[in-house]
């Protein structure tokens, strides 16, 4: 069964700029989420996002449809994250921290939930570069450990460890924010 994507790809594949530009519309908003859940700067995603889409355009025949188009998108887009990670070998921050902007008297304004999805995001922002990339990719982004080994060219009892690791980081930093915020 042919799908529109499977169209927009074959046109793509003949280089028509106009199947380029939807392909690009349709995936360019979550392939720009990913890489900056990863980067955690926007500037820095944008790039990623976009080079993603430049080596995936110049690389459309070796895209087999053994996975989803958007699946086979998505390991580029984190490649090029990784990537940019790799060459700046330093930790990414948040762009602004959302617990800093909550005022203590405007506290009942916010959901419990939305405050809880904001600790775990800076909590997540303040782990060293290795242990939030391992947990963007198993936790957020839902790869399995098979395909995080894959990605991040590790051995499976590492990837393991350092999920594990991770995990107890997250937890920890958590703890500590909850503990310096009254509110949380």
């Amino acid at each position: 069964m042919t799908t529109s994507t499977d169209i927009l790809i074959e046109a793509c594949r003949q280089n028509d700029p106009k199947a380029q530009l939807e392909l690009y519309k349709q995936y360019a908003k979550a392939m720009y989420n990913t890489a900056l859940r990863m980067l955690q700067q926007q500037d820095k995603a944008e790039d990623a996002t976009q080079e993603a889409f430049i080596k995936a355009f110049q690389k459309l025949d070796e895209f087999r449809g053994e996975s989803s188009f958007g699946s086979w998108l998505k390991r580029i887009v984190i490649n090029e994250a990784l990537m940019i990670i790799r060459q700046e070998k330093r930790i990414l921050s948040l762009e602004e921290s959302f617990i800093d902007q909550i005022d203590d008297n405007e506290q009942e304004k916010y959901d419990f939930q939305e405050d809880e999805i904001k600790v775990l995001l800076h909590a997540l922002s303040l782990l060293p570069e290795k242990l939030r990339v391992i947990l963007n990719l198993s936790l957020i982004e839902g790869f399995d450990n098979e395909e995080i080994c894959e990605i991040l060219h590790i051995s499976d009892g590492n990837c393991r460890t350092t999920l594990s690791r991770a995990k107890k980081s997250l937890r920890e930093t958590i703890e500590k924010l909850k503990n310096e915020r009254k509110y949380i």
